[in-house]
């Protein structure tokens, strides 16, 4: 593991991960239903195994820094990413943030399906913190954005995954956040809306001030995005360095 010298290590600090470690108790057997599980914990024959998603990982992100986490299937980044964004409790370790978050993670998570656009984007800018007025003056910008004029008072079922992820997607760009979480975001939807997507993160990036953490399986995408990257691989920090070295290492895994 080798650590990063960033032209960024006079900023102050957006996000300290120190010493995390995730622990997920898995049951050690494939039960089919509820029935089973129930008669199995009565007669206390359910045993559970630990499972370290994450071994005591520990990195800085300085304000500004646009970083990379990178690593197979499994590797625990997208668990890193929610213990970060707050969505899971670290097992030990702590994580300190500073600032406030706009983590893209599970696109339309707090949506309810049988809203409408129109309400959604109400319901997810409060979750936010957006105030209703807020949402009153970025409507138009946030739908129009997401390309859907002429279904905002549809019911949010009748909408595909990708058409969800574009409302999300608006709403949590619509402000420059300090901090902005990026899960596999850019692969929904058609490729002109990545495209478009990736370009409205440029901009919060050019921007100078918006700390941006980024999960891809493209390692062309990460090496275009980001100058930093971080390889999480069986939960262990593997590298931490400039982008362009860390995703070659990555790279010559499966070579």
């Amino acid at each position: 593991m080798s650590s990063s010298s960033s032209n960024r290590d006079h900023e102050p600090l957006s996000i300290e991960v120190k010493d995390v470690t995730m622990i997920f108790n898995m049951a050690s057997e494939s039960l089919t239903n509820l029935k089973e599980y129930f008669i199995k914990m009565a007669r206390h024959e359910l045993f559970f195994e630990e499972f370290k998603a994450l071994k005591n990982v520990s990195f800085d992100i300085h304000r500004g820094e646009v970083v990379g986490l990178v690593g197979t299937n499994g590797s625990g980044k997208s668990t890193m990413l929610k213990v970060i964004a707050g969505v899971l409790e670290p097992s030990e370790g702590q994580v300190v943030v500073h600032g406030n978050i706009a983590p893209l993670i599970e696109l339309g998570a707090g949506f309810d399906p049988e809203l409408t656009a129109r309400e959604n984007i109400y319901l997810n800018g409060a979750l936010l913190g957006y105030t209703k007025e807020f949402i009153d003056s970025s409507f138009d910008e946030i739908v129009d954005f997401a390309e859907l004029s002429d279904f905002v008072d549809m019911p949010l079922k009748n909408f595909s995954s990708g058409m969800v992820a574009r409302i999300a997607f608006a709403i949590a760009t619509i402000t420059e956040p300090d901090i902005l979480i990026v899960d596999e975001t850019l692969s929904v939807g058609d490729v002109f809306f990545q495209e478009k997507c990736e370009r409205r993160i440029q901009k919060l990036i050019n921007s100078g001030d918006v700390t941006v953490l980024f999960v891809s399986h493209s390692m062309d995408q990460v090496e275009r995005i980001c100058e930093r990257a971080i390889w999480i691989e069986k939960g262990d920090l593997r590298l931490d360095g400039p982008v362009d070295e860390v995703c070659k290492a990555y790279r010559e895994q499966f070579e």
